[in-house]
């Protein structure tokens, strides 16, 4: 339950919500269990707010130059961001981009921690159990905004009574383009 009076402050691990989101899941019969879709950041973020009363979200991100006007348009949607460094491999071939946030998701809600009643963590991944566990011992969890109903940590089940699946809010917060060569718009 949401108090009038509380601080409730989001931590958002983007690469979790934008991939759990976006990429559709398929059984051993090729059959679509879930269709991927797009979130849009700008909705997501008002949706914090009017639902969860967040007052203030944080976005943890993999810098990359080129993603300066992403990064931009994130922070004029309201957004919090914190980078992360990101390193490059090639992988068969390929350039692979990496730049792992939980560690800096979970420094993060320590550090603000005496700054916040509730805390709502962005994420299906079971890597940030401890503070799951340590936010719900000390009553300070609010929700876990799961991104897909279809594909999370089994470590966070213990804890599914404050699960949000953002997977099932299609119609609220997917991106629509309404025009072609329209502005950038607000998604990883």
């Amino acid at each position: 339950m949401i108090k009038n009076n509380q601080k409730i402050y989001a931590f958002i691990d983007s690469q979790n919500l934008n991939l759990g989101v976006k990429n559709s899941i398929v059984d051993k019969k090729r059959k679509i269990n879930y269709q991927g879709w797009t979130v849009d950041f700008r909705k997501f973020y008002i949706y914090l707010k009017e639902k969860l009363k967040v007052e203030k979200a944080f976005i943890f991100i993999g810098f990359i130059e080129d993603n300066q006007p992403l990064y931009d348009n994130l922070i004029s949607s309201g957004y919090t961001l914190i980078y992360k460094p990101t390193l490059e491999h090639t992988e068969n071939g390929k350039t692979i981009v990496k730049g792992n946030v939980d560690a800096e998701l979970v420094l993060h809600a320590m550090i603000e921690y005496n700054n916040y009643d509730k805390a709502v963590i962005v994420s299906g991944d079971g890597d940030y159990h401890c503070l799951v566990e340590y936010l719900d011992q000390q009553n300070k969890l609010l929700k876990i905004c799961v991104p897909n109903r279809h594909s999370h940590s089994s470590l966070l089940r213990l804890y599914r009574k404050y699960f949000l699946f953002i997977s099932d809010l299609k119609n609220k917060l997917a991106y629509k383009n309404k025009k072609r060569g329209s502005s950038l718009k607000t998604e990883l």
